[in-house]
Order: structure tokens, then C-alpha cells, then sequence
């Protein structure tokens, strides 16, 4: 799976990682509902740094088309709110 985080590139996932993202992203989810500014912000900078711990990054010239893009690691809790789907950033 190919993600984009916002300002930094494209990262190529592993299946097999999707399940530990999935529960970050639900924590980060769970933050953001409680209006929980602190932790919404050890939470976003966890599943990104996941993302890079896990993944490949590819090339900047790489044309590979994101199937996911997460927010970057300054973005606002309204700004992540807005790019929620029902399944949270990462889709399950």
C-alpha cells in the first residue's frame, strides 16, 4: 500500500503492518473525539513515525499513486478531523 504523508513523500506499506497502524490510527481517532489536544498530538506523531519505521520510502520522483494520504505532523486536530473517513485514516 502507498501512503503519503503530507510535505515529506510517498511510503510504501506492508500488508502485514496495516494492523498495528490500524490501532494507531484508532487511538488517534479516540483523541480527537475526546477533544484531547496532548494526547491527540503524542498520537498523531506516533502513527506517523510507524509509518516511517515500517515502511519503504520511494524515490521523490516516484509516480506511484497514494491509496492513502495522512496528515502532516503539524496539522491541527480540526484539520485531521476533516480528512477522518468512517474508517479513520487507515481504512481496515
Amino acid at each position: 500500500m502507498i501512503v503519503r504523508i503530507m510535505g515529506e513523500g510517498q511510503i510504501d506499506i506492508a500488508p502485514a503492518d496495516l494492523d498495528v497502524l490500524n490501532t494507531l490510527d484508532a487511538e488517534l481517532e479516540a483523541a480527537i473525539e475526546a477533544g484531547e489536544e496532548e494526547t491527540f498530538r503524542v498520537r498523531l506523531h506516533a502513527l506517523l513515525d510507524k509509518v516511517r519505521h515500517v515502511g519503504k520510502a520511494l524515490p521523490d520522483d516516484s509516480l506511484e499513486s497514494s491509496e492513502l494520504i495522512l496528515p502532516p505532523a503539524d496539522a491541527s486536530m480540526d484539520e485531521v478531523r476533516e480528512m477522518l473517513g468512517n474508517e479513520g485514516l487507515i481504512p481496515g
